[in-house]
């Protein structure tokens, strides 16, 4: 009973199975990591690859969309002070 540890009055833990079980798990959390940064690789090459492969840049096409909303805005506005006949 050398690899025991007597704990809290009756809790005896192994020191072995402990230490294989904690190195276990440090291995598959690297694993793990690993895992997930290759997916994260493949996921952003895909991308780059998706947006070069596209006719119109995406800064383009946002800034067509702010155009066409601050366009929308002014519009409405004015159509607000036509109908209220407010001067600002």
């Amino acid at each position: 009973m050398a690899t025991n540890q007597r704990i809290f009055s009756g809790l005896q833990v192994n020191r072995t199975v402990l230490t294989g079980g904690a190195v276990l798990t440090a291995i598959g959390a690297v694993l793990g990591a690993a895992g997930a940064t290759m997916v994260c690789v493949a996921l952003v090459t895909a991308g780059r690859s998706w947006v070069r492969g596209l006719e119109t840049a995406p800064s383009a096409l946002a800034q067509r969309a702010l155009h066409e909303a601050r366009v929308a805005s002014s519009a409405g506005w004015e159509a607000w002070r036509a109908e209220h006949g407010s001067p600002n």
